[in-house]
């Protein structure tokens, strides 16, 4: 961002002005300048008129609002938009943003530019899990992703990123968690068990590489968007995890059979999400063995609890460490970014994370309710939680593992007030604050080039001035289309590959080096 501060067009300051003066009318300069190149299509103030049009996309994605604004002239946008400053590239400092030192010094007073930035872009990894996902209970294809692999990223206007689909993931939907699962009230489905779940992606692009630093390997787990009524489906029941020999470990039982469950029936789910993501990440790591790597883990609301617990167990097989033929050991950095995620298992499991080096930063809005669940008796604020947890093995104990970088929605000008939980709970509405953040205390100021609108993708939070439907985001024509009848019909998709050729070997692999981790072959 600091290539934005100073134009090699900016007048020159009038030299006869006094000192004072010409520092306000180089900020003033600046100010506006940079307005113009990060926001110019964003309003800023609720005095701007505000008109909408909407245009729909020639593909199969969203119809997304094109904001038109006429800016008020007694407006000054400086109080609202600001911009950030870091001198060293990214590629320097990617362990820090990785949460090398606990993000220590990159939160508050300031929020770190490039941590800035790497939240924002992980969100929108996780982001893509919702936009890519078919919720349509009248589709056959409900409950599956919409977008091949290979055209996974172009479809979400994302081919700019450097990454493509190494894999998807799934999980069977016959565990007791039924208003997660997505079902189709069609008898005609692609399956009657699974549901797609998320991605693994990998970076790709020679230029991202050396912009990140490394090779960095993402898993984003889908979530829930809005709907809130799988928190009571929870059990609140804390079982062993078994990943390791120490049965004192525990996580909440539905995370638990989600990530663990599978059915041989399915194809898609004959093996467990937890056996997809670790035989696949031995896959990757072998493949690009002698390169620098880096395993980012993100997932919002339910999605965030499997991106920890997926963390834990990455690490807990021992697959993020690397042994030379001197056998001096290196770790992959583990890193989970996690948006509105419940707590998943007890201080023991806190503890076991932080010994295995998996660094958690989770992203949360305090008026949020999903993360102050499960453990509400007892949580890591109790006081005498270790001790009711050693003496009296006390089942409803829990504790949030990571660095929490806690967000208020009230401090967003672009907000309105609402009693609406899901708004509260939106994954957009969170990168939008993260975008305003500056520290705590400090005024909220916009900074990176997210457009506001999308806010109001899948609900209705934005003050109605800006002129942005609620809930805007859907397929053309809801991904219907005209056949050579002239007939509307919902069309024939691709089929999509379940698991990879090479999987089995892998996860056999898996099986022989552990043998206290439940995997077995289906």
């Amino acid at each position: 961002m600091t290539s934005l501060l100073v134009s090699p067009n900016q007048p020159n300051i009038n030299p006869t002005l006094p000192p004072n003066s010409q520092g306000l009318l180089q900020r003033h300069y600046l100010i506006n300048k940079t307005i113009n190149l990060i926001f110019p299509n964003i309003p800023y103030s609720p005095n701007l008129k505000t008109t909408t049009k909407c245009s729909s996309s020639s593909s199969s994605l969203s119809s997304t609002p094109s904001i038109h604004h006429e800016w008020d002239e007694n407006i000054q946008p400086e109080t609202l938009v600001s911009h950030d400053q870091e001198q060293r590239p990214l590629s320097e400092m990617w362990k820090e943003m990785q949460g090398l030192n606990n993000w220590e010094g990159l939160l508050d007073p300031t929020l770190n530019p490039h941590l800035r930035q790497e939240i924002i872009r992980y969100g929108e990894f996780a982001q893509a899990s919702y936009d890519s996902f078919d919720f349509d209970p009248h589709s056959k294809y409900c409950g599956t992703c919409k977008y091949q692999g290979a055209h996974f990223f172009e479809n979400l206007d994302m081919a700019d990123r450097g990454y493509q689909i190494s894999r998807y993931l799934y999980a069977t939907s016959n565990i007791n968690l039924p208003n997660f699962f997505q079902k189709s009230k069609i008898s005609s489905v692609w399956s009657t068990h699974a549901n797609w779940m998320g991605y693994v992606a990998v970076a790709t692009d020679v230029d991202e590489i050396k912009r990140l630093g490394r090779r960095d390997i993402v898993i984003a787990w889908r979530g829930t968007v809005t709907y809130l009524e799988w928190i009571y489906d929870l059990k609140d029941i804390l079982r062993p995890a078994y990943f390791c020999s120490d049965p004192s470990v525990k996580i909440e039982s539905g995370f638990h059979e989600l990530y663990t469950k599978k059915e041989d029936t399915c194809k898609y789910c004959s093996f467990s999400a937890r056996e997809q993501v670790l035989a696949e990440i031995k896959r990757l790591r072998e493949r690009y063995e002698g390169e620098e790597i880096s395993i980012t883990i993100t997932g919002h609301s339910l999605g965030a609890a499997l991106a920890i617990l997926s963390a834990y167990d990455i690490a807990e097989m021992g697959l993020d460490v690397i042994r030379d033929d001197g056998r001096v050991e290196t770790k992959i950095p583990i890193t989970v970014y996690s948006f509105s995620g419940p707590r998943v298992g007890n201080l023991k499991f806190k503890e076991r994370c932080d010994e295995l080096g998996v660094k958690v930063l989770r992203v949360i809005n305090v008026h949020d309710k999903v993360p102050t669940v499960p453990g509400i008796i007892a949580n890591e604020k109790f006081r005498y939680q270790k001790y009711i947890e050693d003496t009296i093995s006390f089942p409803w104990s829990y504790a949030h593992v990571g660095v929490e970088l806690a967000l208020d929605h009230t401090q967003s000008p672009f907000l309105k007030p609402t009693n609406d939980f899901g708004c509260a709970h939106n994954l957009e509405a969170h990168l939008h604050l993260v975008d305003g953040y500056h520290g705590k205390g400090k005024k909220f100021r916009l900074v990176t080039k997210r457009d506001i609108a999308l806010v109001n993708k899948s609900c209705d939070f934005l003050k109605s001035q800006y002129g942005v439907p609620p809930v805007w985001r859907q397929d053309e024509n809801k991904g219907m289309v005209r056949n050579r009848d002239g007939r509307w019909v919902l069309p024939e998709r691709p089929k999509v590959e379940a698991h990879p050729p090479d999987m089995v070997h892998h996860l056999e692999q898996l099986l022989n080096k552990s043998s206290s981790s439940q995997l077995e072959m289906p």
